[in-house]
């Protein structure tokens, strides 16, 4: 395993992070414990939880297999969406932020979170007040350093300039969706991130399984049991780019899954990328992407196959400008 620096903080953590939204619903305990343990023995220190995984179960089950390991793992959790049931057990409330970490703790059987991330912008609460409640949990010792994720670039630079005019404990990282098919992120929040400093644990990576080519094989998978990712990847463009993407895949004799993790790895300003899987199989399909470094040449041909986002000022760039010409 090779692994590299979060962000300014000094901290060592392996190239990929397991992802862990599986363990509990596709994937059993049985089976998210053999996840875990491939994942450990391979290296990999860095796991990516949130509260409302399956209703609180995904920590449950991460909780109990931890044991010994916990001071060798960085845990991540989130907060924002509901859980619970409760009226206010949502949001980015201070009531919500602080009580969904003490719950976090219990079901992880932990006394801290490397990271906790902001999963989701929230526009009827003060940002400041979000920040307070997660800077009372770091300041505690129950938060080690502070994560955004789901949010546009603009609420980063907010939540980023804020943190520092405030003198409360920084953002360190993001959480932004991105792959072959899902490149948003290229256009500001990755710039930003450079920018800043920020360490990026890109998700959805695969594009919930899209890019491995199974729905063009009449397999099943997210984007037939869930309407989110259904809704998220309707969009008959990211079809075409999977057909060019798995052809060029298995002309290269190569798995596409871990092809699809190598190529958002490329990219010079993502730190590590999320990965989760339904079975030990596609755990260690997918991690083939550590063997797979893609040089220029090679992370250019297969941007080429997809969708180039516009521009975030309609504008050409510098290089562009003086190439034609001011």
């Amino acid at each position: 395993m090779e692994y590299t620096r979060l962000g300014t903080t000094g901290l060592e953590i392996s190239k990929v992070c397991l992802g862990t939204m599986t363990f509990g619903n596709e994937a059993d305990e049985t089976t998210s414990r053999a996840i875990m343990e491939a994942a450990f023995e391979r290296g990999v220190n860095f796991f990516d939880c949130a509260h409302n995984y399956n209703k609180g179960l995904t920590e449950e089950i991460v909780g109990r297999w931890i044991g010994p390991h916990r001071d060798e793992l960085l845990l991540t959790s989130k907060v924002f969406f509901p859980f619970g049931g409760g009226r206010n057990d949502q949001g980015l409330s201070r009531r919500n932020i602080i009580a969904s970490v003490e719950r976090t703790l219990k079901r992880l059987q932990t006394d801290r979170l490397e990271i906790l991330y902001l999963h989701h912008w929230d526009e009827n609460v003060s940002l400041d007040e979000s920040l307070r409640a997660a800077n009372t949990l770091i300041e505690q010792g129950k938060v080690l350093y502070l994560g955004i994720s789901n949010f546009a670039a603009w609420q980063v630079a907010e939540a980023t300039g804020l943190a520092r005019l405030k003198n409360y404990a920084p953002v360190i990282c993001i959480q932004p969706m991105y792959s072959l098919v899902k490149r948003q992120a290229e256009v500001e929040l990755l710039p930003l991130a450079a920018y800043e400093k920020l360490a990026v644990f890109p998700y959805n990576v695969i594009g919930a399984g899209l890019l491995t080519g199974k729905y063009l094989r009449g397999e099943s998978g997210r984007l037939h049991e869930a309407e989110m990712y259904r809704q998220r990847y309707d969009d008959p463009r990211y079809v075409e780019v999977t057909k060019r993407f798995v052809a060029w895949a298995e002309q290269k004799g190569v798995s596409p899954a871990a092809l699809a993790a190598a190529w958002v790895m490329s990219h010079p300003t993502v730190t590590a990328p999320i990965i989760g899987a339904r079975t030990v199989e596609q755990w260690n399909d997918t991690l083939q992407c550590l063997d797979m470094p893609l040089d220029a040449k090679e992370r250019a041909e297969i941007t080429a196959l997809s969708i180039d986002p516009p521009s975030a000022t309609d504008r050409e760039s510098m290089e562009a400008m003086k190439k034609r010409g001011w």
